[in-house]
C-alpha cells in the first residue's frame, strides 16, 4: 500500500484532482509548486487553498529545475513514489519560449530521477501528452512511432519519456508514462478552449475560434484523468498508457452548442487560421489502460461540461478578472 508520495505541479490542474483524491483515500502527499505566472495565478491559489488544511498534505514552494531544493524534500521524506505531473504545457507558448519547455519538462524529469536513484525510490508515474500523435493515424496507439514531434512543448515531452525509460533501463525504476488527452472541468487552465469559451460566451465577448470549428479532440474530464494517474502508480516496468475519452471526439462546434445550451446564452465566433503547430483531431485508444489498470472515463462530456459551467457561475465573482488571453 502506497502512503506516502511526492507529487510535483500540485497547483497544476490535474495535480491538484490528483492530491485530493489521494487524501481521501488516506495517503500523504508532498506536493511541490513553483506556482509560476504561465496562467493566472488566482487559479492555481484556489486549489492550492481547497487543499492546505487537509490532513497529510504538505506543500513547499519549489522548482523541479532546483536539484538542491529537491535534495532537501527527498532527504526529510521516504516516498513510495512520485508522481511528476509538473510541467510546461501548452503547444502555442511552446513556440514563443522554447526553452523553458525543455528545462522543465526534460531537466526537471532528470532531476527528479537522480534524486530517485540516490534515495532509492522505485516508482513514477510520468505526465505525458496526446500532442505527440501527431500525423500518426487514428485511435492512437501507444505503440505508434512518435519520433517526429511539431511543437517544442511535444519534444521536451518525448525527452522526458525516453530520459525515464533510461532510467528504467539502467537503474530498475518502474514507470508508467501517461499520455493525457484534453483534460477539461471545474478549475481547469483559462488557457485552455473550454474555459475561455465558457468565460467569452458568458460575457458576451466573441470566441476566437482557429479553423472552421471542426477540429475535434478527446475531452478528458479532470476526476477520470486523476483516477487513471492514481491506477498508474502499480508495478509495470515500462510503460506508456493513454488516458483519454476513448469514444468519438468532440468537434469544437460541438463544445460551443454544449457550453451555449448549460450557460442559456449564444457565442458570438470571430475565426482566425488553424494553427500550423495544432492538431486537427485527437482520438485515444485506451485498451492499454483498460487492460492494465482496469481504468475508462466513468464521466460524460455532457455532464462534465454541465459541472464546469456551474463551478463557472458560482465562481463568477472572481473569475471575471482571470485573463484568459487572446491566442
Amino acid at each position: 500500500m502506497v502512503k506516502t508520495v511526492l507529487l510535483t505541479g500540485v497547483a497544476g490542474f490535474i495535480g491538484w484532482k490528483t492530491t485530493e483524491k489521494l487524501l481521501d483515500m488516506g495517503v500523504e502527499v508532498v506536493g511541490l509548486d513553483n506556482m509560476n505566472d504561465y496562467y493566472d495565478t488566482r487559479l492555481k491559489e484556489y486549489r492550492l487553498n481547497t487543499l492546505k488544511n487537509k490532513e497529510n498534505f504538505k506543500f513547499f514552494n519549489i522548482d523541479i529545475e532546483n536539484l538542491q531544493a529537491l535534495d532537501v524534500v527527498f532527504s526529510l521524506y521516504k516516498f513510495d513514489a512520485v508522481l511528476n505531473l509538473a510541467a510546461r504545457a501548452g503547444v502555442r507558448y511552446s513556440m514563443i519560449n522554447p526553452h523553458i519547455y525543455m528545462t522543465t519538462n526534460a531537466i526537471g524529469t532528470l532531476n527528479l530521477l537522480e534524486m530517485m536513484k540516490k534515495y532509492n525510490i522505485k516508482k513514477m508515474v510520468l505526465a505525458s501528452t496526446s500532442s505527440l500523435y501527431a500525423g500518426q493515424p487514428m485511435p492512437f496507439k501507444e505503440d505508434l512511432p512518435v519520433n517526429t514531434p511539431i511543437s517544442p512543448y511535444a519534444a521536451s515531452k518525448k525527452a522526458a519519456e525516453v530520459t525515464a525509460y533510461t532510467y528504467h533501463y539502467l537503474y530498475g525504476i518502474d514507470i508508467s508514462v501517461v499520455r493525457y488527452f484534453t483534460v477539461y472541468g471545474p478549475a481547469g487552465r483559462p488557457d485552455m478552449s473550454i474555459f475561455r469559451f465558457i468565460k467569452w460566451i458568458d460575457e458576451g465577448k466573441p470566441i476566437i475560434l482557429y479553423g472552421d470549428g471542426s477540429q475535434s479532440r478527446d475531452f478528458t474530464y479532470v476526476d477520470d484523468i486523476a483516477d487513471g494517474t492514481i491506477l498508474a502508480m502499480k508495478e509495470v516496468g515500462y510503460e506508456i498508457i493513454n488516458l483519454g475519452g476513448g469514444k468519438n471526439p468532440i468537434s469544437l462546434n460541438q463544445v460551443i452548442s454544449t457550453i451555449e445550451n448549460y450557460l442559456g446564452k449564444k457565442a458570438i465566433i470571430e475565426y482566425r487560421p488553424f494553427h500550423k503547430a495544432d492538431l486537427k483531431e485527437t482520438w485515444a485508444d485506451i485498451t492499454k489502460a483498460e487492460q492494465i489498470l482496469g481504468w475508462k472515463p466513468k464521466v460524460s462530456f455532457d455532464e462534465g461540461i454541465k459541472r464546469t459551467v456551474e463551478w463557472y457561475i458560482q465562481n463568477r465573482d472572481w473569475l471575471k478578472d482571470v485573463e484568459v488571453g487572446n491566442e
